[in-house]
C-alpha cells in the first residue's frame, strides 16, 4: 500500500513532503527527512517520525525499518553539526563571543567548564529535548568530545527519542498528527523557558554594568 493513496494523507506543507519522501523512498526517505530535521530545525520530527509511524503501520515500510533509518539519520545529521563545531573551534568560538554585548569572557569559560564535566549528559539528554535536540551536537564539536563518545551517545538519544513518536503514530494510525500538537506544546514551553532565562541574564548584566558605571562616576 502507497501511502499517498490513504485518504488521510496530508498533502500539503511538511507532512506532504515528509510523505513523498517515505513513499517513494520508504525507510531511506524517512532517515534522509530526519537527517534534514538535524540540521534545519525548523522542519519538525513531531511531524516526520509519527508520519513515519504511521506509514510503517500501513505497511509502507517495516516498523524496524522505520526506527533504523530514523535512528541513522539522526546521527548523521548530528554528526554534520559537530565537525561544524569542530571547524568553528575552541579559538574563533571566543572571538565571536567576545564581540557580543552584555556577555564576558568568564560566561563561556564556565560554560565549557560545565560541559567538560556534564558533557555526555548533555548530548544523551538533549537529543530528547525539542529545540536542543539539534543545537547540542555544535558545542560536542567545538570541545573535541571524542567522536565514538559522541556517537554512541546521540544514538541512543536518538533511539529513544524516534521510538517514542515512531510508535506513537505507529499505534494512533490515522490519528498520528495528535502527537505533534502534543510535542508542539512541549517546544513551546521549551522556547518560553529560554526566553525567560535570557531575559533574566540580559537584565543581570544590564543592571551589573549600571551599578559599575554608577561607583566610577561616584
Amino acid at each position: 500500500m502507497h501511502l499517498t493513496s490513504l485518504a488521510q494523507e496530508p498533502v500539503d506543507g511538511i507532512a506532504g513532503w515528509a510523505a513523498d519522501l517515505v513513499d517513494t523512498l520508504g525507510g531511506p526517505g524517512a532517515g534522509l527527512a530526519i537527517a534534514l530535521e538535524n540540521l534545519f530545525p525548523p522542519l519538525p520530527s513531531e511531524v516526520i517520525l509519527p508520519l513515519t509511524g504511521f506509514a510503517a503501520g500501513q505497511g509502507v515500510l517495516t516498523l524496524a525499518s522505520a526506527l533504523f533509518w530514523t535512528t541513522l539519520g539522526s546521527v548523521v545529521g548530528a554528526v554534520v553539526l559537530y565537525w561544524l563545531g569542530i571547524l568553528i573551534g575552541r579559538d574563533r568560538m571566543h572571538a565571536i563571543w567576545a564581540k557580543l554585548p552584555l556577555v564576558k569572557a568568564s560566561d563561556l569559560e564556565r560554560t565549557e567548564q560545565w560541559f567538560a564535566r556534564h558533557g555526555t549528559k548533555a548530548v544523551f539528554l538533549g537529543r530528547m529535548v525539542p529545540i536542543f535536540r539539534s543545537l547540542i551536537s555544535v558545542p560536542a564539536g567545538v570541545e573535541r568530545m571524542a567522536l565514538p563518545t559522541f556517537v554512541l551517545l546521540t544514538t541512543l538519544g536518538s533511539l529513544i527519542w524516534n521510538s517514542v513518536l515512531v510508535l506513537a503514530g505507529y499505534w494512533l494510525g490515522d490519528q498520528w498528527e495528535i502527537v505533534g500538537t502534543y510535542v508542539g506544546l512541549l517546544s513551546k514551553a521549551v522556547v518560553v523557558l529560554v526566553a525567560v532565562a535570557l531575559a533574566a541574564y540580559v537584565a543581570v548584566r544590564l543592571r551589573s554594568r549600571n551599578q559599575a558605571q554608577h561607583r566610577r562616576t561616584s
